[in-house]
Parts: structure tokens; sequence; C-alpha cells
């Protein structure tokens, strides 16, 4: 039992920041999307804000406190909220085990699950003409 502590003692305590998952999640932090509270508004870092002069690949973080506002309310920018990666499914946190399993899915999911189904049943509608 003592060799056991000994040797727990011995081995190099894990530094959390050095994982290879925590680097993704402070990476991932600069993609995030937010949401202006007031209007809906929402700053996506890939795209940017043409209208105001913000190039495409700018996080939230970098954006001046002092200086930005929303384009579409001129709120300022503790006015908005952190929503997330784009890839991150909608909804609030405590809904997504409802709805069976769609609540889980992406905005690009449900499109191609909404616009996928109208396409079959318009399809199922077609084929009643060969039908004699």
């Amino acid at each position: 039992m003592s060799d056991e502590l000994q040797q727990a003692e011995q081995a190099p305590a894990a530094d959390p920041a050095a994982s290879p998952a925590a680097a993704e999640t402070e990476s991932n932090d600069r993609d995030h999307r937010f949401e202006c509270r007031s209007c809906g508004y929402v700053y996506d870092p890939e795209e940017g804000v043409k209208k105001v002069g913000i190039a495409a690949g700018t996080a939230f973080e970098d954006l001046d406190p002092a200086g930005f506002r929303c384009p579409v309310c001129r709120s300022r920018k503790p006015a908005f909220r952190d929503i997330g990666p784009r890839s991150k499914a909608s909804g609030f946190e405590e809904n997504l085990n409802y709805g069976l399993g769609v609540n889980r899915m992406t905005p690009g999911q449900k499109n191609v699950l909404i616009f996928g189904s109208l396409a079959l049943a318009f399809a199922f509608f077609l084929s009643l003409y060969s039908l004699r």
C-alpha cells in the first residue's frame, strides 16, 4: 500500500490547461456567436460586419468595447450575450432532451430534415399519378 502512495506522490500532477481538450475549448471561445439582447442581432465572427467595416474572422473579444455598437439597434457591447458556436444545437440547455432528438440538431440539420421531408412528400404525391 505504501508503494502505491509513493508512486502517486512521485507522479506529476496532470495540468488541466496542458490537455488538448482544454486548449481546444480556449480556441473555440473565439468562434462563439453573440446575440444582442435588445434586438436579436447575431454577431458571427466568421462573417464580421461589412456595414461597419469589421472584417470576417474578428472575434467578439477583439472588438473595441467603447466603439462597437449593434449595427441594428446601436446597443453597446455589454448588451450582447454568448450563444455559443455556430455548430451548437439551438435551444435552451434544459430543453435539449425533449422533442424526439430534434432539439439536439443544429439549424442546418433541421433545415435538411424539414425540406427533405417536404421534397419526399411531393415525390409521393407525384407518384400517385402513375397509379391507374
